[in-house]
C-alpha cells in the first residue's frame, strides 16, 4: 500500500509544473554504505509495478518491494535542522517495516555529516 500526504502532492506539482515534466513518479529502494533507504525518481512503467493515482500523479512501486517495506508513506516536510541544508524542507519517503541498516550511522561516509 502506499500513502501520500496532501503536502506531498501539492510540492510534487508544484515541481513537475515548474520543470515542465509529464513523468509518474517511482518510489525507489536504495542500498548504500547507511543501508536501504527509499527515494522517488522519474520514470516509465514496468510490467511488475503497481500503479497508484493520488491527487493526479502516478506512482509507480515494484510489486516485490511491499516484502520488504510494508506500507510506503510518501511526504513532504519542512526542514527545521540545524546542519546547514538548504531549501527549506523535501520529500520524505519511509516505510512501514524497518530497512537494514548500514555501517556508517545516520552520517555521511565521507564527510561524516548529519546525512540530510
Amino acid at each position: 500500500m502506499l500513502e501520500v500526504t496532501e503536502s506531498a502532492i501539492i510540492n510534487l506539482k508544484e515541481h513537475l509544473t515548474k520543470n515542465n515534466l509529464d513523468s509518474a513518479i517511482r518510489v525507489v529502494m536504495r542500498n548504500s554504505c547507511a543501508g536501504l533507504s527509499l527515494g522517488l525518481g522519474l520514470d516509465e512503467k514496468k510490467d511488475s509495478d503497481k500503479v497508484f493515482e493520488e491527487g493526479g500523479i502516478t506512482f509507480l512501486v515494484d510489486s516485490g518491494m511491499f516484502a520488504t517495506t510494508g506500507t510506503i508513506k510518501v511526504d513532504f516536510v519542512k526542514s527545521s535542522s540545524g546542519c546547514g541544508c538548504s531549501g527549506g524542507g523535501g520529500f520524505a519517503v519511509s516505510s512501514e517495516k524497518k530497512l537494514g541498516g548500514g555501517g556508517c550511522g545516520g552520517g555521511s561516509c565521507s564527510t561524516g555529516s548529519c546525512g540530510c
